[in-house]
């Protein structure tokens, strides 16, 4: 499964505990089909003292982040709702290193929904 979400994405969550609610996308984890969204999951962890650094050692604690979801639980944001991701081929110049220009195409991701480019 391909992952067509992006970093800096706006996302809402459709399945889980954490269901409708929204949030930015802090990082995407392509092998695992993966995502981190910023609010969103977010997990305790208890960290060990560490003294082995001076003044660089860990306090230790409980420390809150968040936890990646798989990316079929998310939904990109669009206006007031959401709406599925697609790609299509537009036609683009692109620059040689000589300096000269030839035409080309590339892909660009679109909205399911307005079919207008993401």
């Amino acid at each position: 499964m391909s992952v067509k979400i992006k970093k800096g994405d706006t996302v809402k969550v459709i399945a889980g505990k954490d269901k409708g609610a929204e949030g930015k996308v802090i990082e995407v984890l392509r092998t695992e089909s993966r995502v981190i969204v910023e609010g969103v999951n977010r997990v305790k962890r208890h960290t060990k003292v560490l003294n082995q650094g001076g003044r660089a050692g860990n306090t230790g604690g409980i420390v809150t982040a968040e936890a990646p979801i798989h990316v079929s639980n998310v939904m990109l944001v669009e206006g007031k709702g959401t709406t599925r991701l697609g790609s299509k081929r537009v036609d683009a110049e692109k620059r040689r290193s000589d300096g000269s220009t030839y035409a080309a195409q590339r892909s660009v991701r679109i909205s399911r929904k307005s079919g207008d480019e993401v």
